[in-house]
This record gives structure tokens, C-alpha cells and sequence, in this order.
């Protein structure tokens, strides 16, 4: 007798569609890259210059760069007992919202467990908010030497060279403390971290990136736990004069949230 159309044993298996056969190894790893970034995140790494009891200075360009791109390395700092303070060297006037932008600026701080008396913005008509516009590095360097001295901070954490997003006046940071450094101009024992630039995929995948991060070398690494990215997230949510519909997907994706790699200068 003929066979009828039923088949009674395992159906055939079918060809994967070839766009998929290249991201087969990681769709296969990923359930093992979630349980390990996951368990990553339970403890923080370590900071060298880190020292308990120092004072150590979060040098920013405007207001809500602390929440977006620190607040790992501000929480961090706190726990290993270093008191850190924020210097933001601008007021974010760029759409005329400075006055709003310097009380949200203490209002994420506060969030952030640093007090109204550690956040210092310098509102400088020569240092405006604007990403066309490069800093003058004697200018800067001299008003941020000036708080360094006075604050007696021991330990500068600030832009490298990407300045992660690559606005001017994240850059004008990391070349006004390198001068500072190169020249010997800071107080001796003062060291400096710059906070890594990462490529557009790192910087979306959230907390994906924390075992990326602890693969590669650096000099301070710290990781925030999901109580914790959650308190970063009600932090960069004090600057609602800032929250257009992108940066609301930043606080979804950005690994800046949960993690942040730094190198000494």
C-alpha cells in the first residue's frame, strides 16, 4: 500500500537562514554572558589611588555628566571611602536652562549621596556649553589647579581623550589635566583617572559589557550592582530639562550606567 502524507517520526530539521550562521556562537553564549555579568555585578573591582579617607575630584563639563557618564565611579569612590566631590565647568547654558541645570545638577548629586558642599560649578563666560567649541587649556587649567589646591584632592577623575561621546568640552577636560599632569603642576600624591571611550557596540549593551570589561586590563574598575544602576537612573532622571527621548534610551542601554573602566594618566 501506498504511504499516506503522515510522517510518524521527528520532523526534518531545517536549514538556519544564512544571515544567522554568523551570530550562531553568540546567541548560543549569551544565556552564559547574562549569568556571568549578572554574577560580575555582585561584588565592585578594585581602584588603585583609591585610598580610604582621600578626597578625590569627579571633573565634569556639564551638568548631568555625572549621572550619564560617572555615576559607576561616584558611588565606587564613596564606598572605598575617598569622599568624593564634583567640579562641572560649565552651567549647560547652551539652550539658556543654566539656572535649571545647576539645582538638577545638585539634586542628582544629592541622589547620588554628595552633599550640596561638594558641587562646584564654574560658570565661566569663556567656557560655554557648546560642542563646536574647544576649551582654552591655560584657562582651565589654572581654575581647576585652583579647587584641586584648595579642596586638597589627591586623586582627579576625568574625560580621556574620546571624551566617550567626543563633545569638544569633554576633550578640553582631559587636555587641560594632562597639561597639569605632563607638567607637574599637580599637588604631589595627586593622581589622575580617565574614564575609557568605548566603541558604539559597548556602549549600548548595558551591563552586557561588565565581562567585557573585566577581561580587559585597567586601572579602576567599577561595577554597580541593580540596586545601585537604579540609583544612577534616579539620579540622571533629577535633569528633566535633559530628558528627550534618546537619553530616556540611554538610561535602557548604556553600559556607562553599570560600569566604568579607567586608566591613570
Amino acid at each position: 500500500m501506498a504511504a499516506g502524507p503522515w510522517c510518524w517520526g521527528p520532523p526534518p530539521l531545517l536549514p538556519l537562514p544564512p544571515v544567522l550562521l554568523p551570530v550562531l556562537p553568540v546567541l548560543l553564549l549569551l544565556p552564559v554572558l547574562l549569568g556571568g555579568a549578572r554574577r560580575l555585578r555582585r561584588g565592585r573591582a578594585g581602584c588603585r589611588g583609591c585610598a580610604r579617607g582621600g578626597r578625590a575630584l569627579v571633573l565634569t563639563a556639564h551638568p548631568d555628566d555625572e549621572a550619564m557618564f560617572f555615576a559607576p565611579a561616584l558611588l565606587g569612590l564613596r564606598s572605598a571611602g575617598a569622599a568624593p566631590a564634583v567640579l562641572c565647568c560649565s552651567a549647560g547654558n547652551y539652550y539658556n536652562q543654566g539656572e535649571i541645570r545647576k539645582k538638577e545638577l545638585e539634586q542628582s548629586c544629592c541622589v547620588l549621596g554628595i552633599p550640596a558642599s561638594d558641587v562646584t560649578v564654574i560658570d565661566h563666560r569663556d567656557l560655554p556649553d557648546d560642542p563646536a567649541v574647544e576649551w582654552d587649556t591655560q584657562l582651565l587649567a589654572t581654575l581647576v589647579l585652583k579647587h584641586i589646591e584648595a579642596k586638597n584632592i589627591n586623586l582627579v577623575v576625568t574625560f580621556d581623550a574620546g571624551g566617550v561621546s567626543g563633545h569638544a568640552n569633554h576633550i578640553s577636560l582631559h587636555s587641560a589635566v594632562r597639561y597639569l599632569h605632563s607638567e607637574g603642576k599637580l599637588p604631589e600624591g595627586c593622581r589622575v583617572l580617565v574614564l575609557e571611550s568605548v566603541n558604539l557596540c559597548r556602549k549600548y549593551i548595558s551591563f552586557l559589557d561588565v565581562l567585557i570589561s573585566c577581561l580587559l586590563p585597567t586601572d579602576a574598575l567599577f561595577i554597580l550592582t541593580e540596586e545601585e544602576t537604579e540609583q544612577a537612573k534616579r539620579a540622571m532622571q533629577c535633569h528633566r530639562s535633559q530628558l528627550l527621548w534618546f537619553r530616556r534610551l540611554y538610561l535602557l542601554f548604556s553600559r556607562y550606567l553599570v560600569v566604568n573602566s579607567l586608566r591613570l594618566l
